[in-house]
Formats: C-alpha cells, sequence, structure tokens
C-alpha cells in the first residue's frame, strides 16, 4: 500500500492517481516529490532508478516528472537502512 516518504503513514491512493498539488494528510509534504516515488534510491546515481528519468535537483518538492508512481514510503527506506546496518556490524563483528 502507498505511504508517504517523509512521515511513512499509510496513504488511500488508488492506481497511482496522485495530483501535482497533493499533499500528504498527516505531514502536508508535497507528495508528488522523488522522495516519494518508487524509482527513489539514494544508493543509484542521481538517486533514481529510472535511467530514461529527467531528476530534478530538489528531490522534496512536486515536480513534473511523467515516470513518477508512488512508492511504499518510509518504511522502504526505513527497512534498508536497517540492513545496510545489519551487514555493516556482520562486516565488522568480532569473532
Amino acid at each position: 500500500m502507498p505511504g508517504c516518504g517523509k512521515c511513512g503513514k499509510r496513504l488511500d491512493i488508488v492506481a497511482n492517481q496522485v495530483g501535482r498539488r497533493d499533499e500528504c494528510p498527516h505531514c502536508g509534504t508535497e507528495l508528488r516529490a522523488c522522495i516519494h516515488c518508487r524509482h527513489y534510491d539514494v544508493s543509484v546515481a542521481k538517486e533514481c532508478k529510472e535511467p530514461f528519468a529527467e531528476v530534478p535537483n530538489d528531490k522534496e518538492s512536486a515536480n513534473f516528472c511523467e515516470l513518477y508512481q508512488i512508492g511504499e514510503g518510509a518504511e522502504r527506506a526505513g527497512q534498508a537502512k536497517g540492513e545496510l546496518l545489519s551487514a555493516a556490524e556482520q562486516l565488522f563483528a568480532k569473532k
């Protein structure tokens, strides 16, 4: 289910219907921004997994990207961070 990339709350959005001026009802952030997109990934070039996207510099403000698709929100980022921390702990664990 779609979620806000800022606060992580679930959003009642059906079929990727997110308008240019839509905001999260919980935290008020603009939803049509990179940080909410399913292609957003801080570990890749330009922080976007879509190779043909014209990526804006400001990832938190609304934009006109035609490849935008609402993502799973902050849970995705939190999960990735947890996985990275776990991998780092295993790498540097004393045996």
